[in-house]
């Protein structure tokens, strides 16, 4: 399979490709992936007119910003993710944000090690 062409940043009012990319993947692995809700533009991998990975983040209080990743089932394990979320860390960070991974699944842990993240504590969220 050839690799995609280089990393495309998308604004924030044109996420078709990206919304198409959420759409395809399953509700699981989009919510997961919390790109639906980023504040930053996406950055992504196009195949063949296709987004096929993708990474943003959603700017959260104190200067974090809140890392999203997202790779298509099928373009898996071909290092896609660490292209993506590059692209986004390196936006966050000449935007004076702290990027920040909160990386469940572990192929979602693997990636944000490889980029240098450290795991520094757990997340507790509560529903009221």
């Amino acid at each position: 399979m050839p690799a995609p062409g280089p990393v495309e940043q998308v604004a924030a009012d044109d996420r078709s490709a990206l919304k198409a990319l959420l759409a395809g993947v399953g509700q699981d692995d989009a919510g997961e992936s919390g790109l639906d809700e980023i504040s930053s533009p996406a950055f992504l991998l196009v195949d063949g007119g296709v987004a096929v990975a993708a990474a943003g983040y959603l700017s959260w209080p104190r200067s974090v910003a809140h890392l999203c990743v997202l790779v298509a089932p099928h373009h898996r394990r071909r290092g896609l993710a660490r292209v993506v979320a590059s692209a986004a860390v390196s936006h966050a960070l000449d935007a004076g944000l702290l990027p920040q991974w909160r990386a469940r699944p572990y192929p979602s842990r693997r990636v944000a090690a490889a980029l240098g993240f450290r795991e520094l504590g757990a997340q507790l969220s509560v529903r009221m």
